[in-house]
């Protein structure tokens, strides 16, 4: 299978929602809190080892702890490979590959790997 590439993406900041329709056709809703939950970066993923750990889609169904904002605040395209965000408490280390965030689709029953 060929990389994931989103279509369109969305934040759709009443419903809490990241939007991407992606281009083999799935349509997916991300929660904001779960997003910000499965944050890739150094700091929240617990250092350097964890980097690149498979993320269990249970997690993006979690919230973050108390006083981790999940309010984005604005987000910017990574090359042609990833978002980052910028939350409203300041975070924005987190860069979320398009490879992580298609197989956590939480409207597929099935989720897609890199690897199929």
């Amino acid at each position: 299978m060929s990389e994931p590439r989103p279509r369109h993406v969305t934040i759709d900041r009443p419903n809490g929602l990241l939007v991407i329709d992606w281009q083999d056709g799935a349509h997916c809703e991300y929660p904001l809190a779960g997003i910000r939950n499965i944050c890739p970066c150094v700091s929240c993923r617990g250092g350097h080892a964890y980097m690149g750990q498979p993320i269990d889609p249970a997690e993006l169904q979690q919230t973050p702890p108390p006083g981790v904002s999940t309010e984005i605040v604005s987000a910017h395209f990574v090359g042609d490979y990833a978002i980052q965000f910028v939350w409203a408490d300041g975070h924005d280390g987190g860069i979320y590959g398009w490879t992580m965030l298609r197989p956590l689709c939480p409207q597929d029953p099935q989720p897609q790997t890199a690897e199929e």
